[in-house]
């Protein structure tokens, strides 16, 4: 048995160390690497389902690892180049260590105090600041705007070829989930991604002079539109409709729009009529109670078994955090609940939940600076569709752990760092520094300050 798994182990060796000597080389390689590897990688699971905690599996995917060869090869070349810098100074350094810190002390705290069972919690911590390596990744390597648009077009192309595969399982009848999902699949995972994606396509192609851009984004969000459907993940239906107003909101015309955009909404319950049966099917079960099964109404409407468990997981997670309502019981220290807002504060507490709200606050606040100055108008789509696709993430949490899924987390970093990019590329922005060194200082915070970096790493960030 060992003499049979040594070439898979030599295999793995020679494919990491040659990993390392790419990323050592063009770590633009590996960025381009670590986007086709989000979506379609395999897993690997640390224990049986439950086993570890809340019901769920703590699983391995080879991005995971491709990750950890990317840190030590980046470590590497700063130690051979002192100029590099380790992690540059960025507006949204400040939250993200906020956020961090609040987490693993309340986790940590739990740990100590016995609400935090087993290890499971640190190595959720982790996975949690994994997506944070990929956005210091990106801010610290990505150095023109050329470059940064070859590896958004690697992002859309891995979106089309996981589109392509969702689209191919439409037939088996069963819901559609991402590639490598393991035995049950997670088609809710699937739909926050493609909501992100989908509004980053549409920004582009709404705000684009270029008639062969628009019809590639246009195609690209139609292709995604497709497995999105028949996901059946009403928390990605839920998430739609804020992508599709947001993109209308931030248009030049939205005053001639905004009627148009009236009218889409008060007019989306009949769109359900013409949608495929499953789709039908699936909407009005979330108003058909069942004997016996958990049961919530509001007035005379109740709803399924499924969506009253998650709103009967609301009250008992405020119940739980008022038990410790500074610092939570820590990650996995409660109980699992599939809905972003009640299990921050059941776990982190107010303080957590507070470094949360700051964190997605100053996401979206330097984003909107990215829209209102980048220069060229498929730089102001990509931020436009960023913050739709933002604002449908934070419907989509409604009913799903949307901000600590890794598979939706990963790209939604990647695109934070272009985000903090767009406007620091030369004449990437429509005013002079001068004109605009208020604005950039209250929105952006102060400029990176890195002894002995190179010019492009003293931008303004």
């Amino acid at each position: 048995m060992l003499e049979s798994s040594f070439p898979q182990i030599g295999f793995a060796l020679v494919l990491g160390f040659a990993v390392f000597i790419i990323v050592f080389i063009r770590t633009e390689a590996a960025i381009a690497l670590v986007l086709l590897s989000m979506m379609l990688s395999p897993e690997f699971s640390l224990g049986g389902s439950g086993q570890l905690a809340e019901k769920r599996e703590v699983v391995i995917r080879s991005e995971d690892l491709l990750l950890m060869l990317i840190a030590f090869s980046w470590l590497a070349k700063t130690a051979v180049n002192k100029e590099l810098g380790l992690i540059l100074r960025t507006a949204l350094n400040r939250p993200i260590l906020a956020y961090v810190v609040t987490t693993s002390l309340a986790t940590l705290i739990g740990f100590a105090t016995g609400t935090v069972r087993t290890a499971a919690g640190f190595f959720y911590v982790l996975k949690y600041v994994e997506y944070f390596f990929v956005f210091f990744m990106v801010v610290n390597n990505v150095r023109d705007r050329e470059q940064a648009w070859r590896l958004v077009t690697v992002a859309f192309v891995t979106v089309a070829v996981v589109s392509l595969v969702g689209i191919a399982q439409i037939p088996s009848g069963e819901r559609v989930s991402a590639p490598f999902e393991g035995e049950t699949g997670e088609p809710n995972t699937l739909g926050g991604y493609l909501l992100l994606m989908m509004g980053l396509a549409a920004g582009v192609a709404f705000e684009t002079t270029r008639i062969r851009t628009r019809a590639l984004c246009l195609g690209l969000a139609v292709l995604m539109l497709v497995p999105f459907v028949f996901t059946l993940s009403r928390s990605s239906y839920l998430g739609l409709i804020p992508v599709v107003a947001t993109l209308f909101l931030l248009s030049r015309r939205r005053k001639i729009l905004l009627p148009l955009l009236i009218l889409v909404v008060v007019t989306s319950p009949l769109l359900v009529v013409f949608a495929p049966a499953v789709v039908q099917k699936r909407v009005a079960e979330t108003f058909r109670p069942q004997a016996n099964q958990p049961r919530v109404s509001v007035g005379r409407v109740g709803f399924d078994p499924s969506t009253s468990e998650r709103l009967i997981g609301y009250r008992g997670a405020a119940e739980k955090w008022l038990e410790r309502p500074i610092l939570g019981h820590g990650v996995t220290g409660g109980f699992y609940l599939d809905a972003q807002y009640p299990r921050t504060l059941m776990e982190t507490g107010i303080l957590g939940f507070a470094a949360f709200g700051w964190l997605v606050w100053s996401i979206l606040k330097r984003s909107l600076l990215a829209f209102e100055r980048a220069a060229h108008a498929e730089d102001r789509g990509l931020a436009r569709g960023f913050i739709a696709g933002t604002v449908g993430l934070m419907f989509h949490a409604l009913g799903s752990n949307t901000f600590i899924i890794v598979r939706i987390m990963e790209p939604f970093w990647f695109f934070v760092g272009i985000m903090m990019l767009l406007t620091s590329f030369e004449g990437a922005t429509r005013a002079p520094e001068a004109a605009r060194g208020r604005r950039v200082e209250l929105l952006a915070g102060p400029a990176p300050r890195l002894a002995g970096s190179p010019p492009w790493q003293r931008r303004a960030l």
